[in-house]
């Protein structure tokens, strides 16, 4: 055979092995990407309409999530806040719409102590996404029932709003203030408990 073959046949497999080595990235990508973000992977996917383009959106979370100093509660804060989410709970027997408005500020203060920034609505859950991905579906359904009882400040039992939908709310904000509560030293408890 003349040189150009072997030149020719090296070239197609070079380029073979750099497409397989682009596709096995992209694999390892999407695969790591899906572990880690859960759920949010999958609705960032259906939201950008395109798996290229939502894996893009998850990995530009991360890069900014990367920028933020965030870190935990001190030991009093941790208290503090414990004790405010008990008023609220208890709280929510005589006043149900108040102590929704209650957790949802909550919320917010103990994720600006924590460090994470805050945006509006959709960035802090894009931002909160990163670090609590399995718990962030919970905020959402929690800002939606705050936000459709901020529309209906009259909650009555012929509202779009029901004490069962504001005791919803109320649960979903707590999955998130717990997992916001906790400290570096109980993520690895908790994740080898449920893993």
């Amino acid at each position: 055979m003349d040189a150009w073959v072997w030149v020719v046949i090296a070239v197609v497999v070079l380029a073979v092995i750099a497409i397989v080595a682009i596709v096995m990235r992209q694999q390892r990508r999407r695969t790591e990407l899906r572990e880690s973000f859960g759920p949010e992977y999958e609705r960032a996917v259906a939201r950008e309409g395109d798996v290229r383009r939502g894996e893009s959106e998850l990995m530009a979370r991360r890069e900014r999530r990367a920028e933020f100093d965030i870190r935990p509660l001190s030991p009093e804060s941790r208290t503090a806040y414990a004790r405010s989410w008990e008023q609220t709970q208890a709280r929510f027997v005589d006043d149900p719409a108040t102590a929704l408005a209650q957790a949802d500020a909550l919320i917010i203060a103990v994720m600006g102590e924590r460090g994470y920034p805050m945006d509006d609505f959709d960035r802090r859950t894009e931002d909160i996404s990163v670090d609590h991905p399995g718990v962030v579906q919970h905020y959402r359904a929690a800002h939606d029932i705050s936000v459709r009882l901020d529309q209906d400040p009259n909650a009555s039992a012929s509202s779009t709003v029901s004490t069962e939908d504001l005791r919803q709310g109320l649960v979903h904000y707590r999955a998130l203030f717990q997992e916001l509560l906790e400290t570096d030293e109980d993520e690895p408890a908790r994740d080898h408990a449920t893993g």
